[in-house]
């Protein structure tokens, strides 16, 4: 049992606030140069494992980069191969499935004429502004836009990876020469590398299945653009806790709009199917204790991120946050905050230097 640490003063609390907010309004307007970095970062903790794993059957440190550097090469370029393609004709195609959503809407309201059930024009139209699904199709728009945007940067974020992992084995004697406490810093950013390797590992296999199993599903089922349903699929299954409903929604107007209700039945059951299944089996061992986070901090984490960053930083937004929490703990005066983001209970933080 630890002693309760002594909680800052209001004075400082006002300081840490408002260094808080000058840090979160960079933060946001750095966005367009932070983005592009924080996911070479992220490319570059993937790339860790096989490097490693390389090294270990006898390979040079360079002979694995370059191993790597070759392979990555390959799927960047497969990548704005068939994805930039495919997002092309959906940027497209995209007026002419929103007009065929306002036609089916308006069959819709005469159909319910007829049954009896007379709608008015007015009504109609507040209720479609309330739920608009030609809101949703522009959000499939946007996120694709978005997307489209990241393989545009692929190659400077492929350079920027090439250049953090070329400088891994240097940054520990670096790190010692600068800080005294260099060595109780390497040790929590061991612990922080553990804890977000294993995250990805388990993260990454499951949106896997899952963007496979809804890919071919669609496919099957004959939905348009079902590579990039699946893309989206396993992107948005990094996003915690809303992140399935996100990519489902726009793939089942999709479908409504192009095969009528029982297509979108059939796509809705498809994802909701792979969802319990992969939710039920690996999704609560990732999501809660297993990474240091309490529920509220990844649910609190996904709003803060995905607001300052834009859709990358929901998919970033764990990751960013087991680091904000290594960071904040590795400091007597912020440790306070990375014990109320933690799961509680003994909580695996750095001890704190000066």
């Amino acid at each position: 049992m630890t002693d309760p640490l002594p909680l800052p003063s209001r004075a400082g609390v006002l300081v840490q606030g408002a260094a808080l907010v000058v840090i979160i309004a960079g933060l946001k307007h750095a966005a367009p140069v932070l983005v592009p970095f924080l996911l070479a970062v992220f490319a570059a903790f993937v790339a860790m494992p096989p490097l490693l794993w390389l090294q270990k059957r006898g390979l040079p440190y360079w002979a694995a980069l370059t191993v790597i550097i070759l392979v990555g090469l390959l799927l960047d370029v497969l990548l704005v191969a068939v994805l930039g393609a495919s997002i092309t004709d959906f940027t497209r195609s995209y007026p002419h499935y929103n007009q065929r959503l306002h036609e089916s809407l308006a069959g819709l309201q005469a159909w319910l004429g007829a049954q009896g059930i007379p709608v008015s024009e007015d009504f109609f139209a507040k209720a479609t502004r309330v739920f608009d699904p030609g809101a949703i199709m522009q959000l499939a728009g946007s996120l694709f836009a978005s997307l489209s945007n990241m393989l545009t940067n692929a190659f400077f974020i492929f350079l920027t990876t090439i250049f953090i992992l070329l400088e891994v084995p240097s940054f520990p004697d670096k790190l010692r020469q600068i800080s005294a406490t260099a060595q109780r810093t390497l040790d929590s950013f061991h612990v922080f590398g553990q804890d977000l390797l294993r995250y990805l590992a388990i993260k990454t296999t499951v949106s896997l299945i899952t963007g496979a199993a809804v890919g071919l599903w669609l496919a099957f089922l004959g939905v348009d653009f079902a590579l990039l349903w699946g893309l989206l699929a396993f992107l948005f299954n990094f996003v915690p806790n809303i992140g399935s409903i996100i990519a489902a929604i726009p793939a089942v107007v999709l479908a409504l709009v192009q095969g009528g209700l029982q297509l979108a039945l059939l796509t809705a059951g498809g994802y909701l199917t792979v969802n319990i299944v992969m939710g039920n089996i690996l999704e609560p061992k990732v999501m809660g204790h297993g990474l240091g986070l309490s529920v509220l901090a990844v649910f609190l984490s996904l709003i803060f991120w995905g607001w300052v960053l834009g859709p990358v930083g929901m998919l970033l937004s764990v990751p960013l946050t087991m680091f904000l929490k290594v960071v904040l703990g590795s400091r007597e005066e912020t440790r306070w905050i990375a014990i109320l983001i933690g799961p509680g209970g003994e909580s695996r933080l750095p001890p704190a230097g000066g």
